[in-house]
């Protein structure tokens, strides 16, 4: 028993030491599993094909084979702190600890370390202390604009020591000690730089990613990262304010009242709309927007991601909410930045004290700021209704500030051509969510029309109609897409029957079996209706056995369930039991609704005490068919 509980103990310790590693830790882990056969110390590196842009691999990467949808290919190299020996297998020699200044030529980052020679901060690196350096690579330095540059190293002036200040920071701090969110005074003028360990084990620090991570030296670490940090001294809101190419978001912000919270403390991301987004915008649009605040703080809070999410860190589409509390789906194309799969952010990382700003050039408007009509027309499925809706002479309701509720029977709800209905059935006089519908409710039309709600295991249907989507919620009224054109009752099942010509010679037979007293009740039925069609093609002897007064009542009783289903509410298998006989065997398939294998052929005739199917032969029990 002890050896049991020791076992114990220790898959505890080991998973609890796995639980805690940093996503920086679990990638290298990994990439160290990957690496193990070519040696110890080796670690698995995936590089962008055509790029020198190079990544730890985690699991998904890995089988994949792809960061920001380019191919990778796959190469060996030394883990963190070691270094191949000649004629040994993989990395065995951990590197030699020496001076951060020293450590900077371990490394291969020799433009800083000449940098640091000329700023005159070698002898501070070489020195005793214990620092954090950032130092920017080789093609870090090599990317500055020249102008940038040139201001930095020309002479022998402050700026180059401040700059090279900026990226160090007086205490050592691993990559375990880099957690996401957290900020560390600098060693220029202490101002803050930011730190964000995403969970796909990305690190950044000011937007810079940790491309060569936690090499030792006796007096500190060192961390490479992929760009020269400068130092944030503006919130997002300052920022905002010195942009000529974002004079319209400013207006826009000041109007939605959310200047205060681009100012106060955050970590957001704000994807903000250049003067040329806002200019893509049909002009009516645009201006209903900027002049309702309750759409305009829903447009500008779908632009703003609750957390800061920086270009680096995003490797594969990644799904972030907005403070709207909608979902954009913010991944990569190479070495675009995508917003929903579309390259629309042409600048990226401008950096705030409270967040990060990527510049976009087309808008994102939430369903929210949206008329009906506008929804509409941004779903292709419900085209056709949409046009009927507007030669209904309905639009007042789709674009006006009344609270409706737009039922928009999907495209192919039409294919049998554009039949004669009233649009006007297809508005409620109130907004509503689909999660607040119950069974048997009634929902009034702008016609006066009383709709009933039905609601099965599978679908939830109004009428005749189910719900084949999520609810749009636009500024005034909700979109509730349909599989069907309503069809309201007109009567109960004997008028529905009676209407229909393909029905005369049911109707007869069941005025002859003195049953319309009962289908005229205050019931509930669902009729297996067989049309003449189908009497007509019955043996002569068949008809007048099934047509004979002891048989009639029972034949007609067992084409009648005792409730009511129509064919949005069938699954694979439903019974439903008729007034007379053996339970009745439901079923859909290939989108037809069979009952007892009987294919009904018309569905879903919608009657005030009932619905009507019509069939083309007589049901039989089951029991028949296995004999």
């Amino acid at each position: 028993r002890s050896r049991l509980t020791l076992a114990a103990l220790a898959v505890t310790l080991i998973a609890t030491v796995f639980a805690t590693k940093s996503p920086y830790q679990a990638v290298l882990q990994h990439s160290r599993i990957r690496g193990r056969q070519h040696g110890p110390n080796v670690c698995a590196m995936q590089r962008i094909r055509g790029t020198d842009k190079k990544y730890f691999t985690n699991c998904k990467q890995w089988y994949h084979r792809k960061i920001c949808g380019k191919p990778t290919v796959i190469s060996y190299e030394c883990c963190p702190g070691y270094e191949k020996v000649v004629g040994e297998k993989g990395c065995p020699a951990a590197l030699p600890l020496v001076n951060i200044y020293n450590t900077l030529g371990v490394v291969g980052a020799t433009t800083t370390r000449m940098y640091s020679e000329r700023a005159k901060l070698q002898e501070e690196i070489e020195g005793p202390g214990s620092f954090t350096f950032f130092s920017p690579s080789n093609e870090a330095w090599a990317e500055l604009p020249t102008e940038i540059l040139d201001a930095l190293v020309s002479n022998v002036n402050i700026e180059l020591l401040n700059a090279l200040h900026y990226h160090m920071v007086n205490q050592r701090l691993t990559s375990d000690d880099l957690k996401h969110g957290s900020s560390f005074p600098s060693m220029y003028q202490d101002f803050n730089i930011q730190i964000h360990h995403y969970p796909n084990g990305v690190v950044t620090v000011n937007c810079a990613r940790l491309v060569k991570t936690d090499q030792h030296a006796t007096n500190g670490i060192v961390h490479v990262v992929n760009r020269v940090i400068t130092a944030i001294t503006n919130n997002i809101h300052s920022f905002l304010e010195t942009v000529d190419d974002l004079e319209t978001l400013r207006t826009a912000v000041a109007a939605a009242g959310l200047t205060a919270m681009l100012e106060n403390e955050g970590s957001y991301t704000v994807f903000a709309p250049t003067n040329e987004a806002f200019e893509k915008i049909p002009p009516d649009m645009l201006s209903r927007i900027l002049g309702d605040p309750v759409a305009l703080k829903d447009l500008l809070n779908n632009h703003i991601l609750k957390n800061m999410y920086c270009a680096d860190s995003i490797v594969s589409g990644t799904p972030l909410e907005t403070l709207q509390g909608t979902v954009l789906e913010v991944g990569c194309d190479g070495e675009e930045m995508t917003l929903n799969g579309k390259a629309i952010i042409t600048t990226k990382d401008h950096l705030g004290t409270n967040g990060v700003v990527h510049y976009i050039n087309e808008l994102l408007i939430p369903d929210s700021a949206k008329t009906l009509k506008e929804i509409a027309e941004g779903v292709p499925q419900v085209s056709t209704a949409t046009k009927l809706f507007e030669d209904a002479g309905l639009n007042r309701y789709l674009t006006g500030t009344e609270a409706v509720t737009m039922i928009a029977p999907q495209n192919y709800a039409f294919k049998g051509g554009l039949q004669k209905l009233s649009m006007k059935n297809h508005i409620l006089k109130e907004r509503l969510s689909s999660k607040s519908l119950y069974h048997d409710q009634k929902l009034e039309t702008l016609s006066g029309n009383k709709l009933r709600v039905f609601m099965y295991r599978n679908n939830l249907c109004i009428e005749n109609a189910c719900i084949a989507a999520h609810d749009i919620n636009g500024r005034y009224g909700t979109m509730f897409a349909v599989d069907k054109v309503l069809a309201p009752p007109m009567g109960n099942v004997m008028d529905v029957l009676k209407a229909d010509n393909r029905f005369s010679i049911l109707v007869d037979l069941i005025q002859k079996a003195g049953m319309t007293e009962l289908l005229n009740q205050n019931r509930v039925y669902t009729i297996f209706a067989l049309t003449d069609e189908a009497f007509r093609a019955m043996p002569p002897a068949d008809f007048n056995k099934l047509t004979n007064d002891k048989e009639l009542a029972k034949v007609l009783k067992y084409h009648i369930g005792d409730g009511f289903i129509i064919s949005g509410g069938v699954t694979s298998h439903n019974r439903l039991k008729p007034l007379l006989g053996e339970k009745l065997e439901l079923g859909i398939r290939n989108s037809t609704m069979y009952v007892n294998r009987v294919p009904v052929v018309d569905s879903d005739l919608m009657a005030t005490n009932g619905v009507v199917h019509a069939i083309a032969s007589v049901i039989k029990p089951l029991r028949k068919f296995m004999q």
